[in-house]
């Protein structure tokens, strides 16, 4: 893939998932228990945005770091069947790509069972550095927590690599290394969209309430923050604007897996296509919507065709019904 062809570069990790559902604390007494089902998916943040965002019709890149094995041949096979590139991604014998389980219970949330010692959680800053200057012009930090070698000052220099005239979006998983919001004040000027949910960047603020968590990023420097509240959809807040934006009402919540991948690259392909703020929040929920009807971080997405639906409706509903969300206080 040439790289002029490429819209929207993503950092991050990619795994394998083995994911067994519905999951209950039973089995730790019962020392067996009959699953409806037990599969193998592709997944990790930074995969989960990238094949969402191809399958929308994006052409996308992949950043990671993969050991030199059967795991990490059928993850790059995966990408190349879903149009991703993967030309700067890390293959090494040095660390095994990662193997998540992932335990869904009836609700359709999941527990992860992880490998600190591979792949995912050794991607480097010199894995990034060397391909700063070919990046799309948009570039997606799928997840600023998910590799702990990348401190703080890791990232304040990779963001700085990379901000020439591009749009930085960030995400984030649980602090590592228990990282506070002031340990990042090197960063977050340079990010233009933060995304967490609100239990993440509770970690970081110390607060609990959405809106302040969102004040306290717009406070830090950075341009837009983005609070996922999952079933609540979410708030977008800038330095002069606020926007309460409801989740896709009408789908049957199978498994959460990938559910804020799969809105983060909703936002992006709104990034893309020059969408508002308001149009970002609402076909990313639309986005999301379809990956949680479906078992794996996404599967539910097979075109643009059915977010796009989701997405006119969402946003005939909004117009209509929600004329002044830029004002609430409720969250």
């Amino acid at each position: 893939m040439n790289k002029e062809n490429v819209k929207i570069s993503i950092i991050g990790g990619a795994v394998l998932d083995v994911l067994a559902g519905a999951a209950g604390p039973e089995v730790f007494e019962t020392g067996s228990m009959p699953m409806d089902y037990i599969r193998t998916s592709f997944g990790g943040d930074a995969l989960n945005e990238a094949v969402v965002l191809s399958r929308l019709g994006k052409k996308t890149e992949l950043i990671t770091r993969l050991g030199n094995d059967e795991v990490g041949n059928r993850i790059c096979a995966f990408l190349d069947e879903n149009g991703v590139s993967h030309d700067k991604t890390i293959m090494t014998d040095e660390y095994a790509s990662s193997t998540n389980i992932v335990l869904v219970d009836k609700k359709g949330e999941r527990f992860f069972l992880t490998d600190p010692a591979s792949s995912q959680r050794k991607l480097f800053e010199d894995d990034i550095a060397k391909s700063t200057d070919e990046m799309a012009d948009i570039v997606s930090f799928a997840s600023i927590f998910v590799s702990p070698p990348l401190k703080p000052e890791n990232l304040g220099r990779l963001f700085r690599q990379i901000k020439k005239r591009r749009i930085i979006l960030t995400d984030m998983t649980k602090p590592k290394n228990g990282e506070k919001l002031q340990d990042l004040r090197s960063c977050l000027p340079y990010i233009d969209y933060f995304l967490a949910n609100n239990d993440e960047i509770s970690m970081l603020t110390g607060e609990s309430v959405p809106r302040e968590n969102a004040e306290l990023l717009i406070k830090e420097g950075v341009g837009c923050a983005v609070i996922k509240l999952g079933a609540k959809g979410c708030i977008i807040k800038t330095a002069d604007a606020f926007y309460e934006i409801p989740a896709y009402s009408d789908c049957k919540v199978i498994d959460t897996t990938g559910a804020g991948d799969s809105f983060a690259a909703g936002f992006l392909y709104g990034l893309s296509e020059k969408f508002s703020l308001k149009d970002c929040g609402l076909f990313g929920c639309a986005v999301a919507s379809c990956v949680v009807e479906n078992i794996g971080g996404a599967e539910g997405v097979k075109s643009l065709e059915e977010p796009l639906q989701r997405f006119e409706k969402m946003k005939a509903g909004y117009n209509k019904n929600c004329d002044d969300l830029c004002l609430p206080e409720r969250i």
